[in-house]
């Protein structure tokens, strides 16, 4: 075993899975943001966020067809293309809520979790099904935002690309404004008056399938945007990409406490840093007997063990049982 070696390489493990774990969180966040209010997994948030993704990949090829990629100034396309993509895939939440949800509010909670999951198929197969009649292929690759792949270097063994950056300050910024959209404006007073008590809130003035749609909206746009730095910062997507990420981000989600929002963020980071250690070091580790192909087992172990100990997650969030 080569300890030189594991130091050294620490320090940009260190950030590999900080990046790694802010994407996460920023999946996360839809879950969590669902789940806080109706108390229910909307599985089909992974196909939300690759639906984002797509919207971006399809505004970026255009622009680069027309030869405006080049000539606009990067700041501003990466915003309008992040925006196109939360409102794409906000409606699409809002009407997968309206159509496969809301009838199934009042049924026993297994019956919109299948809707959930058979949604997730559905909408894997339309993608696939309109990128392959539009594009003759469903796997694209994203154009390149040449100032993004600008890589700074920090010290002799650590350096970071631009692109990384902006995922990272990305996630802080829309953390930060979602926490503050719940606890400082009269509409976060609403959402948690909801999702504290549905029909005393109704009892108070407060439309309640409005609220929840406006939920499913915030929880689709932060996926959305998830969506379009994905396709940004690794480049290849098609229709299957969200659903392992998905599947990661719940668990992140669970990790930190689903329903509540810094939660998310912590859930994302420590499950980022875990698979980015296990991806570097199991190899070093054990020899060669194990590879960073094995880094999966750590999500999923970690879930299970969550769920067995600790099922409120890190930060505490109480689950609460309906009658």
């Amino acid at each position: 075993m080569d300890f030189e070696l594991l130091v050294g390489i620490f320090p940009q493990v260190l950030l590999d899975g900080l990046l790694l774990g802010f994407m996460y969180a920023l999946i996360a966040l839809g879950y969590t943001m669902v789940y806080g209010v109706l108390e229910f997994i909307n599985f089909a948030h992974s196909e939300i966020f690759i639906v984002g993704a797509f919207v971006g990949a399809e505004i970026l090829l255009s622009l680069k067809n027309a030869g405006a990629l080049e000539t606009l100034p990067w700041p501003l396309v990466l915003l309008g293309v992040m925006l196109a993509g939360m409102l794409a895939s906000g409606a699409l939440a809002v009407s997968i809520e309206r159509i496969a949800y809301r009838p199934l509010r009042a049924a026993p909670r297994l019956i919109p979790l299948i809707s959930a999951i058979g949604m997730s198929f559905f909408l894997q197969d339309v993608i696939r099904l309109v990128e392959s009649l539009w594009r003759n292929a469903f796997n694209l690759v994203y154009p390149t935002l040449e100032p993004l792949n600008v890589r700074y270097e920090l010290t002799s063994t650590i350096d970071v690309s631009a692109k990384s950056l902006v995922v990272i300050v990305a996630a802080l910024l829309m953390l930060w404004g979602l926490h503050a959209l719940v606890n400082r404006t009269k509409i976060g007073t609403a959402i948690r008056a909801v999702a504290e008590d549905q029909a005393a809130a109704s009892l108070m003035g407060i439309d309640v399938n409005r609220i929840i749609s406006l939920t499913f909206l915030i929880g689709g746009a932060m996926g959305g945007a998830a969506g379009v730095l994905f396709g940004v910062q690794y480049g290849l997507i098609n229709p299957y990409t969200g659903f392992i990420p998905g599947l990661k981000a719940f668990t992140a989600a669970v990790l930190g406490g689903i329903g509540n929002i810094p939660g998310a963020m912590l859930g994302g980071i420590v499950l980022g840093l875990l698979e980015a250690f296990a991806a570097s070091y199991l190899s070093l580790l054990t020899g060669g007997a194990f590879g960073a192909e094995y880094k999966d087992i750590f999500a999923f172990s970690v879930l299970i063990l969550i769920l067995i100990f600790r099922p409120k997650g890190l930060l505490g969030e109480v689950v609460r049982e309906r009658a």
